[in-house]
């Protein structure tokens, strides 16, 4: 395979090389429990392909415990073929059931022996917290259930020896999100994504007819699909079981309703979880909100129930990539394991697969309804976590109909202004960030000002005042409606200042890509002929190349990886009748491969070709080879090859799809496709929504904050520091605002990238999964 250019490295971490047959005669199992949710499928693939990788017999078990416990044919050896073709499709492939038979010692036992028979003594629990207990349970008796086989002959002494200790790790895979200690589960992106969906199609039709809809999600005892739905969807009322509403909510609700319609609102949207409740805990009901509106303000109201479709469809590249990432991981964790490992969870923290302890995390889950039962409605958002504490908090403030004296509460300084524009090409998520960024301004009692057209618009003075009712339903429009541009500000800082000085300009917050870097640094060094730029200025990165400095994630990137993953597979259906096709896929990016890579990790590309790992004619050949031989053994019928468009000068798409074409004559017949600008267009993702969301609410506390630091005794602001021209970035598991004068260090201003790219690391993941032999980094 290619090898990687020369780059700064990322943090320490421990390296695994692994070598083909590395552990050789261990056995895994894994099976799905519970309720089924998008991207096991995923997971199943990559526990599979990584534990036949170093050596292990890897088993299916159907049917979850149910399967453990009746054998036979539920018990199944896999191949590397057995799962070709799956990552892209919905529920478990495996079967999930509910088994009463487990919960009684007689059905462990048999489940132990039925293990024994196939030589596992390592179990991946994909599931809810009630199947990883139930697995926690079965490891603890575990020596107790040989030892009675052993008195009653099933098994031998030796083979009890042989198989005297079971390690389980467990992935959680649930649409709900409701497990602590992980940001994200397996299968809730894919959830909000058809709930987004959802919405988006029934507001165009609620608004025809001036309409109320009342949306039902899932979430019977945890409410995060309906609270980010809230925020993502700009949803007028949001009912979740964690905080429950005061028990005048019929009033409130009306009153919020009514004044939005007054001030010409053509509909109104409520998302309901449906385990909403009061706050003496009795059920609220999608019905009993509709009796209360129709009574008291008769708006045409309708109910729409998502249930199950929340759990269909296909795995959004999120959890795709997440299935992928917590596989490896599994695999990994279970060979690490002694007799004294404490079972563990593979969890997200952040941007980052860590181990968690197993039964510490049940634990705390387990208090969240406990919590939720003893009505103390703060401990229950508090345990449920940072993240869903701070979506809460952003909902009450985003959710208003306007601005008013009782949200200044923030302590923070007010009577500013603050300006907002793009610089670069347009990515999803950015008026998401505007809408954000707009409603915190005036929220803390600032003024707000939309530039349009980036720098241009900065020149000319092009500076719109906005208000809390413009930025209506701008979450949910793909591009930049302020206008962008990839102007830079070198040779136009006279007129700049100017136009800063004459609105008054307090802070800055521009949102753009490598250009918007570029821009504040340029702003920033010119401080000392320039008093005007001596203000807070902070970039939020947004573009669908994912190449700006600083940060894991930018904006639209997310939305990007799902369009390309709909299109490949797409494109593979478009075969489905011609066997043995291969597919070269050409994707955006500059000189940046991290759309490449994680499409490919996503798609379950056969291989990815990147600028950032030198590769040549002897690199093509050898995946070529590796292609045939796949097809020739009839492990796949269709092939996946992505190429980032400045991959390399030399071998272009044109020369790969000839390669193929020619030398794969008499095995498979090879098609290119070039996606352009699809991968920047289409509704920006949940992903993108909500973390545009927060961010533009962190960098208006920050430029707050940096004012209040800054502030002289005129009322003018002086920020001449570094630390005062920053990049809002995510790195590793945490959200740092960092000076842009000290990130230039990290940056490679010819291919416009940052040194520092984590993502490369997965691509030992892509390429192992895809047969390739490789190194992996372990992540936590």
């Amino acid at each position: 395979m290619a090898t990687p250019r020369p780059t700064p490295e990322s943090p320490a971490k421990r390296e695994y090389t692994i070598e083909p047959g590395s552990h050789k005669g261990k056995g895994i199992a894994v099976f799905t429990s519970g309720g089924d949710a998008q991207g096991m499928n995923s997971a199943l693939r990559a526990v599979v392909r990584f534990g036949l990788f170093i050596g292990c017999k890897v088993f299916f078990i159907r049917e979850g415990y149910q399967g453990m416990v009746d054998g036979g044919e539920n018990i199944q050896e896999a191949t590397w073929a057995s799962v070709s073709g799956i990552i892209h499709k919905g529920g478990t492939m495996i079967g999930s059931a509910r088994c009463m038979d487990f919960k009684e010692k007689w059905g462990r036992l048999k489940a132990a022996k039925n293990l024994i028979d196939h030589g596992v003594t390592n179990l991946v629990v994909i599931g809810g917290d009630g199947s990883l207990t139930g697995a926690n349970r079965f490891r603890q008796e575990w020596p107790e259930l040989l030892e009675e086989l052993v008195k009653t002959e099933q098994i031998t002494k030796e083979m009890s020896d042989k198989n005297g200790h079971l390690n389980i790790v467990g992935m959680v895979g649930s649409i709900d999100n409701d497990f602590c200690g992980t940001d994200m589960t397996i299968g809730t992106d894919s959830a909000l994504h058809r709930i987004v969906e959802a919405v988006d199609a029934i507001t165009p039709t609620a608004s025809s007819h001036q309409r109320t809809f009342i949306m039902e999600v899932m979430g019977r005892h945890c409410g995060y699909l309906a609270l980010v739905a809230g925020i993502v969807t700009e949803a007028d009322y949001c009912f979740i079981p964690e905080w429950p509403p005061e028990t005048n909510w019929p009033e409130k609700l009306c009153k919020k309703l009514k004044y939005g319609r007054d001030q010409g609102q053509r509909l109104n949207i409520i998302i309901v979880a449906e385990g909403a409740i009061d706050r003496e805990g009795n059920a609220i009901t999608c019905d009993q909100i509709k009796q209360v509106i129709v009574k008291n303000l008769e708006q045409d109201t309708r109910v729409t129930v998502l249930g199950h479709v929340q759990r269909g469809g296909a795995p959004s590249a999120f959890d795709r990539v997440l299935g992928c990432r917590m596989g490896a991981e599994a695999v990994m964790a279970l060979m690490d394991a002694t007799p004294d490992t404490e079972p563990c969870v593979v969890s997200l923290a952040g941007n980052t697969a860590i181990r968690v302890p197993l039964m510490e995390c049940v634990l705390k889950t387990q208090e969240v309804a406990k919590a939720m039962a003893d009505k103390n409605w703060k401990l229950a958002v508090e345990l449920r976590g940072r993240s869903f504490q701070r979506n809460l908090d952003t909902y009450w403030m985003l959710s208003k109909n306007k601005a008013s004296s009782k949200m200044l509460s923030s302590g923070l300084p007010s009577g500013f202004n603050l300006a907002v524009f793009h610089i670069g090409a347009p990515a999803c998520g950015m008026n998401a960030s505007v809408r954000s960024f707009v409603r915190n301004c005036l929220a803390n009692g600032n003024r707000a000002f939309g530039v349009h057209n980036g720098i241009e618009g900065l020149v000319d003075g092009d500076f719109e005042e906005l208000s809390w009712g413009h930025v209506n339903g701008w979450v949910v429009q793909g591009g930049a409606l302020l206008g962008t541009k990839r102007t830079l500000p070198k040779g136009k800082f006279d007129r700049i200042a100017d136009q800063l000085k004459k609105f008054n300009i307090h802070g800055l917050l521009i949102i753009g890509g490598f250009e918007a870097f570029q821009a504040v640094l340029e702003m920033a060094e010119q401080r000392d002929k320039y008093t005007e730029f001596c203000i807070p200025m902070v970039v939020l990165p947004a573009t669908i190349s994912n190449n700006v400095p600083g940060t894991d994630f930018s904006l639209g990137a997310d939305t990007a990886l799902n369009e390309i993953s709909e299109i490949c597979d797409r494109i593979r259906q478009s075969a489905q009748g011609t066997k043995r096709r291969v597919f070269i896929i050409e994707t955006m990016g500059g000189y940046c491969g991290y759309l490449a890579t994680m499409a490919g990790l996503a798609g379950g590309a056969d291989a990815a070709y990147i600028y950032e790992e030198n590769f040549g004619i002897k690199d093509l050949l050898q995946d070529l080879e590796v292609m045939k031989a796949k097809m020739n053994d009839g492990r796949i019928e269709r092939g996946l090859i992505l190429r980032n468009e400045k991959a390399n000068n030399n071998y272009t798409t044109d020369f790969i799809f000839s390669l193929y074409s020619e030398e794969g004559k008499g095995v498979f017949s090879a098609r290119k496709n070039v996606l352009g600008h699809m991968q920047q267009g289409g509704y920006p993702s949940p992903f993108d929504r909500n973390m545009g969301t927060k961010m533009a609410a962190k960098a208006h506390f920050w430029i707050m904050e940096t004012i209040r630091s800054n502030l002289k005794s005129d009322g003018s602001v002086l920020a001449s520091s570094r630390h005062s021209a920053c990049l809002l970035g995510m790195r590793t598991r945490h959200y740092e605002f960092q000076p842009v004068q000290d990130l230039q260090e990290e940056t490679d201003f010819n291919t416009r990238l940052w040194k520092r790219q984590w993502w490369k690391n997965q691509r030992a993941i892509m390429n192992i999964l895809a047969k390739h032999d490789s190194s992996y980094v372990v992540e936590n």
